[in-house]
């Protein structure tokens, strides 16, 4: 079955925008749009979950640390509708560079629970979520 990009992430108090039509990669798209929790940390590269279009609609929860320097560690897929698509997300998820939290200007430790909601990239109107 024909992989399909997707990727779309729900963090907190997330508000939907719509993915305009552009030259633009799903990635560019989310890391440009981003607004995240003051002194949460901020991800500068992510990669999508590949998988196939029959997973559209579903969402996994990961959980993992943000060191001080940027660093991630301790993943555990905390919530998901199948190990399959766990694992697809988890293995994407591992491969995202994070700028590290920071408390009164030092960057600290962090324990991240980041849901990635799967949206089907080639649905004419795709939307994501994005804090």
């Amino acid at each position: 079955m024909k992989a399909v990009n997707k990727l779309a992430v729900l963090l907190s108090l997330g508000s939907l925008l719509t993915l305009a039509a552009s030259a633009k990669t799903l990635e560019q798209t989310y890391l440009e749009s981003y607004r995240g929790a003051p002194g949460a940390p901020v991800p500068v590269a992510v990669v999508s979950p590949r998988v196939g279009p029959e997973y559209a609609g579903s969402t996994v929860e990961l959980e993992f640390n943000v060191d001080t320097d940027g660093q991630t560690s301790d993943f555990r897929v905390k919530s998901s509708p199948d190990s399959m698509l766990g694992e697809a997300v988890l293995a994407a998820v591992k491969q995202w560079q994070f700028a590290p939290a920071e408390r009164n200007g030092v960057p600290v430790t962090t324990r991240v629970v980041l849901p990635v909601h799967i949206v089907d990239d080639s649905a004419a109107g795709a939307r994501y979520a994005a804090n």
